[in-house]
């Protein structure tokens, strides 16, 4: 079960550095314009957003690293945090900006966070 948990939360991290890419570098090209299906001023305009926005799941992704390196139990615990951070982040993100961050977060978040809990 251990394996299996390694493996999603390296899933999990490797999600985050995508998102890091499509807010801090693509949000202007074509794959950060449609996801959101904006037109090239409005993604212009929101691009300090966005890139702030990957900067943070950077810093998840990060954590999430660092907890499948860092022996026991600092890694567990790291694991845990930035696990359960995601999974609040797609939350608060489903119910205030778009219902498929519950999909694209906070399932996949969750799943790991339950198998990390189950490898323990």
């Amino acid at each position: 079960m251990r394996i299996v948990a390694d493996v999603l939360v390296g899933l999990i991290a490797a999600l985050h550095v995508y998102i890091l890419a499509l807010e801090m570098f693509l949000w202007q090209k074509g794959p950060g314009r449609r996801l959101h299906g904006f037109d090239a001023e409005l993604a212009r305009q929101t691009a300090p957003l966005a890139a702030n926005q990957g900067l943070y799941n950077g810093f998840l992704a990060a954590g999430l690293v660092w907890g499948l390196v860092a022996a026991d139990p600092t890694g567990f615990r790291a694991q845990v945090f930035f696990l359960s951070c995601v999974v609040v982040a797609g939350v608060y993100g489903t119910v205030t900006a778009n219902r498929r961050i519950l999909f694209a977060q906070a399932l996949p978040g969750a799943v790991a966070l339950a198998a990390v809990l189950a490898a323990r």
